[in-house]
C-alpha cells in the first residue's frame, strides 16, 4: 500500500575508518517496518540525490531506504591518494556501513559506477545481499577481474575499442581530467552531463569545459532545482575523487583475479536504455542476451531494455525503473 511522500532524513556515519553522508528514507525512523532495507549505490558523477524518485517509492510501500554518497562524494570523506578508491575500498565502506547500520542482509540497487560496486559486493560478500537490481552496467568479468591467459588490463581493453580520446583512457592521469571537470564549472558541467544521453557516438570527443554558451534546454526530468544541487557540491568537493574510480580499474582488474571463475550468485534483475552507451560496448548485446551474462550471473531472473532510455536511467525513466525495482524486491 502507499503512504504518503516520504521525509529524506540525512545524517553522518563511521563505517570503514571513514566517515560518510547517508541519505535515508522509509523505515528505520522508529516505525517498525517488516521489509528488509534498499542500499542504493550511484555512479559518476553523481549523489545519492540521483536515487531521489526510487527512495521516494520504495518508502511509500513500506521499505527503508538507504542511499550514501559514495568515498569521495559529496558529504563523504575524500582521501587524497588515488589507491583509497579501490573496488575493494568502496565494497569495504557499503559493508561497513551495513554493520554500522545493523542491517545484516539488504536488497542492493546499482547504477553506473555504482553498478560495477554493486557486481564486486555481490561476488566479494554475496552473504550481505537478498538481491540486487543493477542497472546501466552489466557483470564484464574481462574488464572486471583478471581471468585467462589472454586477458588484457581494463584500460588497455578500452583503449582498443575506442582509442586513446575515450573518456576511460583520458581519465587516466591524475590532473589531466580535471582540467576541464573544474570544481568553478560545476554547474555548466552538471547541466552537460544531465542533457547528455551518453551515446556511443559522443563518447571519443573531448566536451567544452567553460561555461561559454550554456544554452542546453533542460530535458523534462531535470529541473533547475536539480542542476544546482548537483553544482552546489561539486562547486565544494571537485570532480577528483569521483574520477579515481576510474584510475583504479586496473588495479581492481588485478586484484580481483582471486575470483577469475567465480558467479555472482544473488537473484538479480538487470535494467538497461537501449540509447545507453554501455548497451553499445563491443560485444555487449550478444553477452546480454546469449547466454554470457546468464553463464556468469546463474540466478539472473531478467533482462530489461527501455527503450528510448539513455544512460541517466533512474532519473530518466524514473516511475518505470521504480517499478521494475519494487517488483521484482517484493518477491522476496
Amino acid at each position: 500500500m502507499e503512504g504518503a511522500a516520504a521525509e529524506i532524513r540525512h545524517r553522518m556515519v563511521e563505517a570503514n575508518g571513514i566517515s560518510m553522508h547517508v541519505a535515508e528514507a522509509g523505515g528505520g525512523d522508529g516505525n517498525s517496518s517488516s521489509r528488509p532495507a534498499v542500499v542504493f549505490l550511484h555512479g559518476f558523477p553523481e549523489l545519492w540525490y540521483s536515487w531521489r524518485h526510487q527512495m521516494e517509492y520504495l518508502a511509500a510501500r513500506g521499505y527503508r531506504c538507504v542511499a550514501p554518497d559514495l568515498r569521495g562524494y559529496g558529504g563523504t570523506a575524500a582521501p587524497p591518494e588515488v589507491s583509497a578508491y579501490s573496488a575493494f575500498h568502496i565494497v569495504g565502506d557499503v559493508v561497513g556501513l551495513l554493520d554500522a547500520l545493523g542491517l545484516d542482509k539488504v536488497f542492493v540497487v546499482g547504477h553506473d559506477w555504482g553498478a560495477t560496486i554493486a557486481w564486486y559486493l555481490c561476488l566479494f560478500r554475496p552473504d550481505r545481499v537478498i538481491a540486487l537490481v543493477n542497472t546501466s552496467v552489466a557483470f564484464m568479468r574481462h574488464v572486471m577481474i583478471r581471468a585467462g591467459p589472454d586477458a588484457v588490463k581494463t584500460t588497455e581493453y578500452f583503449r582498443r575499442a575506442y582509442g586513446p580520446t575515450y573518456y576511460i583512457v583520458r581519465f587516466q592521469e591524475p590532473g589531466v581530467a580535471e582540467q576541464g571537470l573544474s570544481p568553478a564549472n560545476a554547474r555548466y558541467i552538471m547541466k552537460k552531463i544531465l542533457c547528455n544521453r551518453y551515446t556511443d557516438e559522443e563518447a571519443g570527443h573531448e566536451r567544452p569545459s567553460t561555461a561559454d554558451g550554456d544554452n542546453d534546454l533542460l530535458p523534462s526530468w531535470v529541473t533547475e532545482a536539480d542542476v544546482d544541487y548537483y553544482a552546489s557540491v561539486f562547486e565544494k568537493t571537485g570532480f577528483t575523487g569521483g574520477l579515481n574510480y576510474y584510475r583504479n580499474m586496473d588495479r581492481n582488474w588485478e586484484h580481483a583475479a582471486p575470483w577469475s571463475d567465480a558467479k555472482v550468485t544473488v537473484p538479480t534483475k538487470f535494467i538497461v536504455g537501449d540509447g545507453d552507451i554501455t548497451y553499445h560496448w563491443p560485444g555487449i548485446q550478444d553477452y546480454i542476451h546469449k547466454g554470457g551474462f546468464k553463464a556468469d550471473v546463474p540466478l539472473l531472473e531478467d533482462v530489461v531494455v527501455i527503450p528510448g532510455a539513455g544512460h541517466l536511467i533512474q532519473q530518466e525513466k524514473a516511475d518505470e525503473v521504480s517499478k521494475h525495482i519494487h517488483d521484482f524486491i517484493a518477491k522476496f
